[in-house]
């Protein structure tokens, strides 16, 4: 008992102070929104748009990359032969409209606002989600499953996922929504009481993501009033905790 106590003390205090500290320090590799600078892009030059596999760039008048299909691969970037296409190092993505995700290359994200009053006054001290994997391909779900390890204490912030959709307060859907999952979702959602939230996660959910345009899913959440989209592929950890603290009106810094 007296090494466990003793190797306890060792390690200290192992969750991670944000937001009352710095954020925890990324990766070098992790790549965050896509900047376009379409002032550098020769006249006739598409290798951007040919190399990206979800069709997320697009070249007309000022340029725009859809951060919603955008899977944050680095194939623009390395096809662009000027460097036009730069990621940025911010993790923070989440936006309340999907409108917002579409943007120029000069335009700036505007990040998740916070509930209404009274949606705030309900879910903001208390928030339970039911995740729904809706064709996931597990890296979305592996993420969200990372924020209730030690070093992240989802739990801290009165959010926590739940079992069963009549204990939720919303629910958190990753997956392009295939077309055997769909009936499956919609159930879940009406056994969620209202009022509710839909919060969807990763590129998959928002547009289909790298399964666009395929007849066996619905390219993403189209049928549920989204209140959340928090793009990526998968959206770091990091991400996905600075949207829902957003969205409950605990996290206001630009």
């Amino acid at each position: 008992m007296l090494k466990i106590l003793l190797e306890r003390l060792r390690q200290g205090h192992r969750t991670i102070d944000w937001p009352q500290g710095p954020p925890p320090e990324l990766s070098d590799r992790f790549r965050g929104r896509p900047r376009l600078d379409r002032t550098r892009c020769p006249a006739e030059c598409r290798a951007c748009v040919v190399a990206c596999p979800t069709e997320a760039i697009d070249l007309a008048g000022l340029g725009r990359i859809d951060l919603g299909r955008c899977i944050f691969c680095p194939d623009c970037a390395e096809a662009c032969p000027v460097g036009a296409i730069t990621h940025e190092a911010d993790y923070r993505l989440a936006v309340r409209q999907r409108g917002e995700l579409e943007l120029t290359g000069t335009e700036e994200l505007q990040l998740a606002a916070a509930l209404d009053r009274r949606l705030k006054r309900l879910f903001g001290r208390s928030l339970k989600l039911r995740q729904v994997s809706a064709g996931g391909c597990n890296a979305c779900e592996t993420d969200i499953n990372v924020l209730g390890t030690i070093g992240w204490d989802l739990g801290r912030f009165g959010i926590q996922l739940v079992a069963s959709p009549r204990h939720a307060d919303g629910l958190l859907i990753t997956g392009p929504v295939t077309q055997i999952m769909a009936l499956a979702l919609r159930k879940t959602w009406d056994a969620v009481p209202a009022p509710k939230l839909v919060i969807a996660v990763g590129a998959c959910a928002i547009s289909g993501g790298v399964f666009a345009g395929r007849p066996e899913q619905q390219d993403g959440v189209h049928d549920l009033p989204v209140d959340l989209y928090i793009p990526g592929c998968p959206p770091h950890p990091l991400t996905i905790l600075d949207g829902l603290l957003r969205l409950l009106g605990r996290l206001e810094s630009a």
